[in-house]
């Protein structure tokens, strides 16, 4: 069978990139009555209230009917004190009682004059007095009349249809919501059909609502029902017909009622054949007192009512439903002759149009049955993609199924968009992008998913760039109030307030089981996939903007498994393990530092799609990396608000653990330093990647969140086609760098295809996202992301957002270095430092002595550094802390891997470079977010290519307060002076004694 896509027509769009207009919820019903005036005698409104319970009834009615806020009922006896009661309250719409004493007329002209913008209706039991002022020939005065048979229910009706009334222009004609027209001039016989088609209609909503993702998003679509217009004449009736033709579902007409200002006894007729003419297609229901009538409207082809019938309401209730397109979704077999299939709501509505045969489908597609009952479901955008494309644009019969079944599954994930869903295991499936279990908070990163989301939606990026999707991978969040189920069922408060042995916490978790409810969930939702799962941290102290936690809790990635039952078990087991994370000795420092206590950091857990590729037995993504809209280190002609991005192959681990990956600016992305030259290239590009091993049997709990995953030799990746988008080959016997993998010679990550080439616009897409991130979160800010190149044919590329985070602004007034420094007076000195603020209590140095410096015994070396800040923890004391390559880096070679409680004394951190081991100082890694959200001086420098001095000798010939092989604490007597300049990224230690005059 040929896809849509191959069909010849320009009518089609390409469902797989296709953006619907979004339903403008918020814009519908903008004139609402919240204040009704009722002008009537005390004893009326005492009969109306029955010991004044007008009020508890009509609240009772909205209730049963899930409206929102009943309006209040003023009481005002005469025209007088009607006009007292308008001057003083703001009221929306006043219903005058009739009587005998035929006074209402009067008093609506009073009100009239004074309040004219206020619609006026009349009420009463009285039938002739009603009619008397139907036929009163000042017609402007009075809004609507309707008759009182003592059913409160004409109260709503009357409510709502002046709401419909008032909203019907921009409502139905701008934003597409649907209408019934009723036709009918009997007071007694209108009066009881508008309560009656308004419930219909109202349950019909209640219906559709079900569809919605959360609570909000349903009481938000009821904004979408159906209006109800009524005509009392045909001129009238001519008149909204054609104002609002193309949104009818259907109309509902008297036969005998006024025609050019004489009864007409066939008028409906006449009506009913105007309509046919424009349409056929548009469900009519006649309805008369003579039977005879029935005839003449079974040869119009169209429904008849007889209003004498004693179960006249029920009729009309299965009239509407049944043709109005009400309800469930009739399949209607035309050779059968009968109903095939029922549907529900959408998703049904789509399983059976895969299932039902093809004459069926058409059958229903010439008449536009899909449109109309998508119509009535509020669900405009995709019943106008319905409306514009005919049943004659289809070749085949076939090509109408494939284009109705990926149209809906188009239009699911799009309406999923943007929205926070609640999580509903009986409704739950794979195009619901972002869901909840749990109402409780969604924590920092969440919060940042959830907000990427909807900004991705509002601004239109998601098919902006040809061929790609830009998005977030299907995430399900367990929000904080299970985490709070879990630690309060089990007791877990107590037993961490007592335990700092992060393996006995690890152990106490596991041995728990989650909430059976929320295991019942989990399960539903890993159903739905077919890829590894990531399980990340979500704290609730996560992400802001002065407390970070970045990369401080665990994440896990979890491969995905046939066997569903150990699927959920190995999932079960990585979310207890992320819950324990928070009360580890790393997460307690942070807690610490930023002054909460352990009861405030709860948890909220992120369950979400890992985005990549199998290749052989391991799964990655073909980039990852981190972007941040500040670049604090401007190389060349980059310039710091233009920001920086670091990638590399695989999975992200690489980058934000301080991993060698490429570093550019969005806007240079052809100005790469590290591939200045073959052999620059060859030193300094990636040499291994991270991928998560697919065997379920490598995913193991344990504290160490890196278990399952594996670092690969990009020589031993020579089979997976991923290299083939990232790669360069090096040419040894010509000295060049080839593009591709097409050449024989040494694979390098360069991403020479992507940056230089543009193959894929990478740079265009970040420039764009980091503004808007930017602008959208009023601070400079960092997004993870993933890309995967490696699709099928016809199959979009994907970009994905993974996270986003504010960054400190780090220039808090200034601070200023001399422009002439006497080098004789400084211990240290670089061009390259962040941070801003001077320092005069630091006389602790800590440093990794560069001569004994052994890139094999660097995990030796952090160990090193944590007895040495603890001790300076327990004493109170800050330190500086100076030593080569990158600090926190989780590759061994490339620096000392301390984690950030390791050295969480630490005010002023020092890379220094040696000559033959220099490493760019780092802008990607969660280590250096979290550096510089404590605000924690960051300066780099290279001594030997002459970038910034550090006098070693000096510090050599300080008397240590501890001392080992590799390792030097020396205390001064007085403390140092340091200056660092954020504006010019330029930083001094004055040596002890210095400056002799006070500088910055």
């Amino acid at each position: 069978m040929d896809t849509v896509s191959s069909i010849q027509i320009d009518k089609f769009p390409d469902l797989r990139t296709y953006v619907f207009k979004d339903l403008p919820y918020k814009l519908l019903m903008q004139n609402r009555i919240y204040n009704v005036l009722i002008v009537c005698s005390n004893y009326d409104f005492y009969l109306l209230e029955e010991d004044g319970r007008i009020d508890e009834q009509i609240f009772n009615e909205y209730t049963d009917l899930n409206l929102r806020r009943p309006p209040d009922f003023l009481h005002a006896y005469s025209g007088k004190s009607a006009l007292s009661v308008l001057n003083k309250t703001h009221v929306d719409l006043v219903i005058v009682w009739v009587d005998t004493s035929s006074r209402a007329l009067e008093i609506s002209k009073t009100i009239r004059d004074e309040y004219s913008d206020i619609p006026i209706a009349a009420l009463s039991h009285y039938s002739s007095e009603l009619h008397k002022i139907t036929n009163n020939e000042d017609k402007g005065v009075i809004d609507f009349v309707f008759h009182w048979s003592g059913n409160i229910n004409i109260f709503i009706a009357i409510i709502k249809l002046v709401e419909d009334s008032m909203n019907a222009q921009r409502d139905i004609n701008s934003i597409g919501v649907k209408a019934i027209l009723l036709v009918e001039d009997s007071l007694r016989f209108y009066s009881r059909y508008i309560p009656l088609i308004y419930k219909v209609i109202w349950k019909q909503t209640e219906l559709f609502v079900q569809e919605g993702f959360n609570e909000h998003h349903k009481m938000m679509s009821k904004r979408g029902r159906p209006k109800i217009l009524l005509a009392r004449n045909y001129e009238e009736a001519v008149r909204l017909f054609e104002e609002y033709k193309d949104s009818l579902l259907g109309v509902i007409s008297d036969v005998s009622f006024k025609r050019e200002g004489i009864r007409d006894k066939k008028a409906g007729l006449l009506f009913t054949e105007y309509i046919l003419s424009y349409n056929s297609h548009i469900p009519v229901i006649i309805q008369s007192s003579d039977k005879a009538n029935k005839k003449l409207a079974n040869h119009l082809g169209v429904q008849f009512l007889h209003k004498q019938s004693e179960t006249l309401g029920l009729e009309l209730r299965k009239l509407i439903g049944k043709y109005f397109s009400f309800g469930e979704f009739e399949f209607w077999d035309p050779e059968k002759k009968k109903v095939v299939y029922r549907a529900r709501n959408l998703k049904e509505l789509q399983r059976a149009i895969e299932k039902v045969s093809l004459q069926t489908l058409a059958y229903h597609a010439e008449r536009n049955d899909f449109s109309k009952w998508l119509q009535s479901r509020a669900l405009f955008p995709l019943a106008e993609l319905f409306s514009k494309i005919c049943y004659s644009d289809f070749s085949h019969n076939e090509h109408i199924q494939e284009f109705l079944s990926d149209s809906i599954q188009a239009f699911r994930r799009f309406r999923t968009r943007g929205v926070i869903a609640k999580f509903d295991k009986k409704n739950y499936d794979e195009y619901l992008i972002f869901s909840r279990i749990g109402d409780g908070a969604l924590g920092g990163k969440g919060r940042g998913l959830a907000f990427v989301d909807s900004f991705i939606k509002r601004h239109g990026l998601a098919f902006k760039y040809e061929g790609i999707h830009i998005g977030i991978p299907r995430t399900v969040v367990l929000s904080a109030s299970v985490f709070d189920e879990f630690m309060e069922k089990h007791k877990l408060f107590s037993f961490v307030s007592k335990t700092t042995d992060d393996h006995a916490i690890l152990e106490k978790f596991i041995s728990k089981p989650l909430p059976r409810w929320v295991r019942e969930e989990i399960n539903i939702f890993l159903s739905t996939l077919n890829t590894p799962v990531a399980i990340r941290s979500s704290s609730v102290l996560e992400d802001s903007l002065y407390q970070p936690f970045a990369g401080v809790f665990s994440t896990y990635m979890v491969p995905y498994s046939t066997d569903k039952t150990l699927f959920v078990d190995m999932v079960s087991n990585a979310i207890k393990s992320v819950m324990a994370s928070a009360f580890y000795k790393q997460s307690r420092a942070y807690i610490k530092a930023t002054s909460h206590n352990l009861e405030e950091n709860k948890m909220a857990v992120i369950l979400q799609e890992v985005v990549g590729k199998q290749y052989e037995d391991v799964y990655y993504p073909t980039i990852s990396g981190v972007a941040r809209s500040i670049n604090y280190y401007p190389i060349g002609d980059e310039k710091a608000s233009e920001g920086v991005v670091q990638i590399g192959m695989g999975l992200g681990e690489y980058i934000v653990q301080g991993g060698q990956g490429i570093r550019f600016s969005p806007y240079h992305p052809k100005k790469i330093l590290q591939l200045s030259n073959p052999q620059v290239a060859q030193r300094e590009s990636q040499k291994y990647f991270i991928a998560l091993d697919m065997n379920p049997e490598a995913f193991k709990t344990s504290l160490n969140e890196n278990v399952n995953k594996r670092k690969i030799r990009i020589r031993r990746a020579k089979n997976h086609s991923s290299l083939k988008y990232v790669a360069s080959t090096y040419d040894l016997q010509n000295n060049v760098l080839r593009p591709g993998v097409m050449h024989d010679g040494i694979r390098l990550i360069t991403f020479e295809q992507i940056l230089k080439y543009d193959s894929f616009p990478l740079a265009e897409i970040l420039k764009e996202l980091l503004r808007i991130g930017r602008r959208e979160m009023q601070y400079p800010v960092e997004m993870e992301f993933a890309v995967n190149l490696d699709t099928p044919p016809g199959q979009l590329k994907t970009f994905s957002f993974l996270q986003i985070r504010p960054i400190v602004e780090l220039h808090t007034g200034e601070y200023r270095i001399p422009k002439k420094i006497d080098m004789d007076e400084v211990l240290l000195y670089t061009e390259s430092a962040l941070g801003n603020g001077s320092y005069r209590d630091l006389r602790d140095i800590v440093y990794i002595k560069p001569d004994q410096f052994d890139k094999s015994k660097t995990e030796q070396m952090a160990t090193m550094v944590e007895e040495i800040n603890n001790r300076m923890e327990k004493e109170g004391r800050h330190y500086i802390l100076i030593g080569p390559g990158r600090w926190g880096s989780t590759d061994p070679w490339l620096g000392i891997p301390v984690v950030w409680s390791q050295i969480s004394s630490a005010k002023i951190i020092v890379e220094s470079g040696l000559k033959d081991f220099r490493i760019d100082p780092s802008q990607g890694s969660h280590f250096f977010q979290n550096l510089t959200s404590f605000k924690v001086g960051y300066l780099s420098l290279n001594t030997f290519l002459n970038q910034g001095r550090l006098d070693y000798r000096l510090l050599d010939t300080l008397p240590a307060e501890y001392e080992n092989e590799f390792i030097r604490h020396v205390r001064l007597e007085k403390p140092l002076h340091i200056i660092i300049d954020g504006k010019e990224s330029k930083a001094v230690i004055y040596k002890p004694g210095y400056p002799v005059k006070p500088a910055g």
